[in-house]
């Protein structure tokens, strides 16, 4: 089994110390190792949580989020219904912010063909001032 250090974790991942401080601090990271002197040794088991981490964020799950599906982790034939659940709430989410995005590039590209075609003032800067999107 490996073992490594916050130096080699940011080499090995791009996390920085400070992030994997966080992670253990709210609990995605647990019974990380320490030398006698007190410096944190992860090992493979913790590299593969990692990645899992990585991977879910990825995905847009929320730190909150991942701690759930890390626990179900431990155990997935019995959590399996709570990863659909979670998973489909996810999906629905991506599914509603994809359709904001469509309806802002429509209206972006809207704004920029107008721009083009206009001598006077300016539609884009107009259309922001007058988004009544933003007066939900």
């Amino acid at each position: 089994m490996s073992e490594y250090r916050i130096g080699d974790i940011g080499k090995l991942l791009g996390l920085s110390a400070d992030t994997l401080r966080y992670y253990e601090k709210f609990g995605l990271l647990k019974n990380i190792g320490r030398t006698p002197s007190g410096i944190r040794v992860y090992s493979d088991k913790d590299i593969s949580t990692l990645k899992f981490i990585l991977r879910a964020q990825k995905m847009n799950f929320s730190l909150a989020e991942i701690k759930d599906l890390l626990q179900m982790r431990e155990d997935p034939h019995h959590a399996r219904s709570e990863v659909r659940e979670l998973s489909h709430r996810k999906l629905a989410e991506i599914e509603t912010h994809l359709q904001d995005l469509t309806t802002l590039r429509n209206e972006l590209t809207l704004l920029v063909n107008l721009c083009t075609g206009s001598e006077d003032g300016c539609p884009i800067i107009e259309g922001i001032e007058n988004n009544p999107a933003q007066e939900k």
